[in-house]
């Protein structure tokens, strides 16, 4: 059995390892924080009900996130062209369901990330939404949902994940 404190805690340093990947960007340790199932959404408008029957920014599963990943570090890809550096700020942090036994929760944050690529700074702000599962000590990411305040605005590529 997991304690409500003893996994906000598991849950709060899982959060800010996975922003701290994503600043680097180390997309290798990153993909690992993920389930063998584990999905990546970013939805194209604002309460978008699921990721099937709309268009979405992102959509990704294991396979297509190691595609990406293997696509970002490639000698060759266009990111490596210019130096990716990213700031992720994690705030509000909350449980909004935990199963005591299993310890499986889904937790909500706001998150500001500002991503500097090609002589450009670009700010992004928005809510996580994770689906967390308890493996062995640990927790892993089954689905990651990232909600753009200005989801539904026209942006520009966005080169990495946020």
């Amino acid at each position: 059995m997991v304690t409500s404190q003893e996994s906000l805690r598991d849950i709060e340093m899982l959060l800010y390892l996975e922003a701290s990947y994503l600043d680097k960007p180390n997309l290798d340790r990153w993909i690992e924080l993920f389930t063998e199932d584990g999905t990546y959404w970013m939805p194209a408008i604002p309460e978008q009900e699921d990721p099937h029957n709309h268009i979405s920014l992102f959509y990704d599963d294991r396979v297509i996130m190691e595609v990406r990943r293997r696509n970002f570090v490639h000698p060759a890809a266009a990111s490596k062209d210019y130096t990716v550096r990213a700031s992720h700020i994690i705030s509000n942090i909350q449980v909004q369901a935990l199963d005591d036994v299993s310890g499986n929760c889904t937790v909500t944050s706001n998150f500001h990330c500002y991503v500097f690529y090609h002589d450009k700074q670009t700010p992004y702000a928005g809510t996580y939404t994770h689906e967390l599962v308890r493996v062995d000590d640990t927790y892993k990411i089954k689905r990651k949902r990232v909600d753009l305040i200005n989801c539904d605005a026209t942006l520009g590529t966005i080169i990495i994940y946020i």
